[in-house]
């Protein structure tokens, strides 16, 4: 489920609050779970890989850009996000709000964004093969909100393409936030084993920068960002199977 405060931990597992309060706490020890820095909320670490075949791979994705993340808005100044898509909703994962006063609203993991109306979204879009597109675009069609289904009008395959070759989306006065019309966003992608796995996306005041700007000042940042966190991961990885493959 991601990250979970005490009381959700309680109601899910069917236990009583205290109880859950113990049995974190003793995971917590091991470094089996941690709390999120912001807030009293608590996600397993990777060290849940040890445990079982179930451990989440995004969790792992998190404990890996935690520093470059931080690191980015430490240089920046301006928060970013780190997304996974989830069915037609790009989801946060982490986020570096809390470490910085440029922001209207903390993004906590969890928060869906639509998938045709945000620059994350647009960025994983524009990694799907053709297939991908056609079936996610069809269950956008049958499931999504209406102003999910008309935002599918403007995304075209040119403008797909053109992402991916120019490596970034940018949504400008974004709609669909936590203060509509107030930011702008600036999003590249992760990629594990050179497919889209994450978006890397800077949120910044609307009215403080143009987009050209923005992407003059913040692009090279970010995308030297989402490749340091892009080649950590497919170093782990290596690691990790590598015993298998010399077997």
């Amino acid at each position: 489920m991601g990250s979970l405060s005490m009381m959700q931990i309680a109601k899910r597992g069917r236990i009583p609050y205290p109880t859950a309060c113990r049995i974190v706490q003793t995971l917590m020890h091991e470094g089996l779970v941690e709390q999120e820095p912001a807030r009293k909320f608590y996600r397993p670490t990777a060290l849940v890989q040890s445990l079982s075949q179930g451990f989440q791979t995004d969790s792992l994705l998190v404990e890996q850009s935690r520093p470059h993340i931080k690191a980015l808005t430490e240089k920046i100044g301006w928060p970013v996000s780190l997304t996974v898509r989830i069915g037609t909703h790009m989801v946060v994962r982490d986020s570096t709000h809390a470490n910085t006063s440029l922001t209207f609203e903390r993004y906590y993991p969890g928060f869906r964004l639509p998938l045709m109306d945000c620059a994350s979204g647009r960025v994983c879009l524009a990694h799907m093969t053709a297939e991908q597109l056609d079936k996610v675009m069809d269950w956008v069609s049958l499931v999504g909100s209406p102003g999910e289904q008309e935002q599918t009008a403007y995304v075209s395959v040119n403008t797909l393409n053109k992402i991916r070759d120019e490596g970034y989306a940018a949504i400008g006065w974004g709609q669909h936030n936590l203060t509509p019309g107030k930011t702008s966003s600036l999003a590249v992608p992760i990629f594990r084993d050179g497919k889209f796995e994450a978006a890397l996306t800077m949120i910044y005041f609307a009215a403080a920068m143009k987009q050209g700007e923005a992407v003059e000042r913040h692009l090279p940042d970010l995308k030297a960002t989402a490749a340091a966190i892009t080649e950590e991961i497919n170093r782990t990885d290596f690691a990790v199977h590598m015993p298998a493959l010399v077997n």
